[in-house]
């Protein structure tokens, strides 16, 4: 009787130990699979992609140095997005050029990828100092965290900017107003958003 439940017991285990392997194993392949599909790519990967596609856009920007890079982006799915801009603009060939040069030095039997090089937007807001100087001589507007401004970029270094623009005060004597010449010097700690203004 003993050694009829002792072997009955023993069974038990043996098959719970068996479904617990299996269900490990299903959930195991499950990841993989995910993986596989690029749906989610695990973090320190993504990283060392990321590492990997730096290094070749750094070596394409020295190599041609009047291009520069605005961001480098790779989500969990292997979708790499480079954004870049030229002190003299970004020609289609320019893109075309970027995006050979990393493409053909990834190798997709290591790892599933897919890759968009793209221009900065006029639309979109300044982030470096050398956005700002390629941009001279045109009209911004300009957000900081108390006020807002808006004239002639003309001048721009490594730490500020200075904006110019005519305003119509009241005289200082007498009735009327005046256009005065104003200006404004702002460090790039103080701006929380600078765009170009379109003008059409």
């Amino acid at each position: 009787m003993n050694e009829c439940m002792f072997k009955t017991t023993k069974n038990i285990s043996f098959i719970i130990t068996f479904l617990y392997l299996e269900i490990i194993a299903i959930f195991a392949a499950l990841k993989l699979k995910k993986y596989s599909e690029g749906t989610g790519v695990p973090s320190f990967y993504k990283h060392m992609l990321k590492e990997k596609v730096e290094k070749l856009a750094a070596k394409v920007f020295e190599e041609n140095n009047f291009l520069f890079l605005i961001s480098l982006d790779v989500n969990s799915a292997n979708n790499i997005k480079v954004v870049i801009d030229g002190d003299e603009g970004v020609s289609v060939n320019d893109c075309i050029m970027v995006s050979r040069a990393i493409e053909h030095n990834l190798d997709r039997d290591e790892e599933d990828f897919s890759l968009e090089v793209t221009s900065a937007g006029v639309s979109e807001p300044l982030s470096m100092p050398r956005q700002y100087k390629k941009n001279l001589g045109r009209k911004l507007k300009v957000k900081t965290a108390d006020d807002k401004f808006e004239g002639e970029l003309v001048a721009a270094d490594e730490n500020e900017i200075k904006l110019s623009w005519k305003a119509r005060e009241p005289k200082p004597v007498g009735k009327g107003k005046v256009t005065v010449q104003k200006e404004v010097v702002l460090p790039y700690s103080d701006i929380v958003e600078a765009k170009v203004k379109i003008t059409f």
